[in-house]
């Protein structure tokens, strides 16, 4: 028997809100959020207080400070793998690190939590004018003339992201102390290949940059002929040299990527794993152990490995 229209209407309206209600609730249930946060600073308060973990209390911010590293990697992995579970688990490692410093912090009288928690708040309201109003922008510290009108393009969110993050960094440094060079906004503290690709963004935004990728090529060579060069001497005491030629030609590689749209990181992380597999595949199809093997049985291990990969990934 078919409904009539008005109660099918309604029961489909009713079906269509608990729908919402419950995604909601799955992607904006901030109050259990905030009570398992909760809980959480009071269990690695009581580990690091008297009577708690004997290890825990003996760590400083130097020796966990490698941990903080891997449980990145660990994110990273999860991530690429796509991995939910796994990656659920891997970030609240990563957020142990968070709540590990900053309770050693408020052991030391530094600050507290609470006091991350608030330069987060007040840093994601003052970069989204566009989000939650310029006059709450300002509050929140917004020191640069920006427009909030970014028409929804992603490209105008970062350009005034940029631009308020410029007048912070001013603010910091206090009068007469600012940046001596734009690129002083570029952290050191993050993986080599990351700070050349921001490093060649932020010149770009001065003109200082190649005009396209194809334009990166002949540089390429220039910087292999002289990586040459240096590592044919036999000189030890051009060691420092080898390695700046070799540095020359990683940064133009990196830029080279970002020209491309290709995250070198990302594109080396590939490449690894694709080493990992054919090298498993060369130790599988082989009879001997590898080192048994002459160059070129492992090059025709190699090619055979390189070859078996791509079909079984072509399907």
């Amino acid at each position: 028997m078919e409904l009539p229209p008005e109660r099918s209407e309604k029961q489909s309206s009713v079906a269509a809100d608990e729908a919402r209600t419950a995604t909601a609730a799955t992607a904006t249930d901030a109050a259990r959020a905030a009570a398992r946060f909760e809980e959480s600073v009071r269990i690695m308060a009581r580990l690091r207080a008297p009577g708690g973990c004997p290890w825990d209390r003996e760590q400083s911010f130097d020796s966990i400070r490698k941990y903080t590293l891997e449980e990145t990697y660990e994110v990273f992995d999860a991530i690429e793998r796509r991995d939910f579970p796994h990656l659920a688990e891997e970030l609240g490692d990563l957020l142990l690190q968070v709540l590990f410093y900053a309770e050693m912090a408020a052991n030391e009288g530094h600050f507290t939590i609470a006091e991350v928690l608030d330069h987060l708040n007040r840093k994601l309201v003052r970069r989204h004018p566009h989000v939650f109003g310029e006059e709450a922008s300002r509050a929140a510290g917004n020191e640069a003339v920006v427009d909030a009108d970014v028409e929804g393009l992603a490209s105008k969110v970062l350009r005034n992201w940029e631009e308020i993050k410029v007048a912070e960094n001013k603010s910091k440094d206090g009068a007469g102390k600012g940046p001596v060079s734009r690129l002083d906004g570029v952290q050191r503290a993050m993986p080599a290949l990351a700070e050349a690709a921001k490093l060649g963004g932020k010149a770009q935004k001065a003109g200082f940059d190649w005009p396209s990728w194809r334009d990166l090529l002949p540089k390429l060579e220039e910087e292999t002929r002289e990586l040459v060069v240096e590592a044919e001497s036999d000189d030890p005491a051009r060691r420092p040299a080898v390695e700046a030629e070799l540095g020359d030609l990683l940064f133009t590689v990196v830029n080279l990527g970002r020209h491309l749209g290709v995250d070198a990181e990302m594109a080396l992380r590939g490449c690894n794993l694709r080493f990992r597999e054919r090298f498993k595949e060369m130790e599988l199809a082989s009879e001997r152990l590898l080192e048994e093997l002459a160059p070129e049985e492992l090059e025709a291990l190699w090619v055979r490995a390189k070859r078996k990969l791509a079909g079984e990934a072509r399907g």
